[in-house]
């Protein structure tokens, strides 16, 4: 399988679990745009004890889908109000998104939910990832109804990632490459315009054209899930929207910004 059409494969499922997404898309493309994807996010569990051997399905099993594909290491990010670490990756092939791989530091929640994370993570086979499409795999694990509540009680994100499994949590717009839109300002109010809700913890836009980086993103919509034990509507995945500023040396900013991400 080549990087591109596995790309293409995680941007399909991704659009599965999100329709307004597919609607968003629509129409910008009906503007004449081209939509260029900033980066993409994944989700992990990180170090997991399961029957006393730390078991680590964290940043490093997910990046290795990548890097087989020359993608490079950057920098490291700490979350630590949502109990989150992160890195993120870029291809020598600047056209190609940029990765960004977070993971739970599930030591840190309550021992009921360290409870329910190592049932969930003790049905996971590490040697699967040797194929990359584990990485849209989804949930392959059962999960009650009453277990989300209890992690979404403490981290979103947990809770998320056990509901969803394995696969892309948000893809990013790159403003840079619109036509149509000065700023990102300008795509929001279209985006308001047609109806569609946007996070506005922390404003609206998070960071600044002074700190090289400018975020939004739409509130995620609900999708119909089953659990064990009951189907059930709850928030899926969320569109994000990113421009990048020039720095004092002439070049764009890569990175992210902790503040901005903690409040998407």
């Amino acid at each position: 399988m080549e990087l591109q059409q596995f790309l293409r494969i995680l941007w399909e499922d991704y659009l599965q679990l999100s329709p307004q997404v597919r609607q968003i898309v629509f129409w910008l493309r009906a503007r004449g745009e081209q939509i260029e994807n900033d980066h993409i996010a994944l989700r992990s569990f990180g170090k997991i004890s399961i029957g006393g051997e730390s078991i680590d399905l964290g940043i490093g099993l997910l990046a290795q889908v990548f890097c087989n594909w020359g993608y490079e290491s950057k920098e490291n990010y700490v979350f630590s109000e949502k109990k989150l670490r992160a890195k993120h990756f870029e291809h020598p092939d600047k056209k190609l998104p940029k990765i960004f791989i977070s993971e739970l530091e599930s030591e840190k929640l309550s021992q009921e939910s360290q409870v329910i994370l190592t049932k969930v993570c003790s049905e996971i086979n590490v040697n699967e990832f040797q194929d990359p499409l584990m990485l849209k795999s989804g949930r392959r694990w059962d999960l009650s109804f009453a277990d989300y509540i209890q992690l979404s009680k403490e981290s979103e994100y947990a809770a998320w990632l056990c509901a969803f499994g394995f696969r892309p949590n948000h893809f990013t717009i790159s403003i840079n490459h619109l036509n149509s839109f000065k700023s990102l300002e300008e795509l929001n109010t279209f985006i308001l315009s047609k109806g569609i809700a946007l996070n506005q913890s922390g404003g609206e836009i998070k960071g600044s054209a002074s700190e090289g980086l400018e975020q939004s993103s739409t509130l995620a919509a609900n999708v119909e899930l089953q659990f064990s034990d009951i189907r059930v509507n709850i928030p899926s995945c969320y569109f994000e929207f990113a421009k990048r500023y020039t720095m004092a040396n002439g070049e764009l900013f890569q990175g992210f910004l902790e503040k901005s991400a903690d409040r998407i």
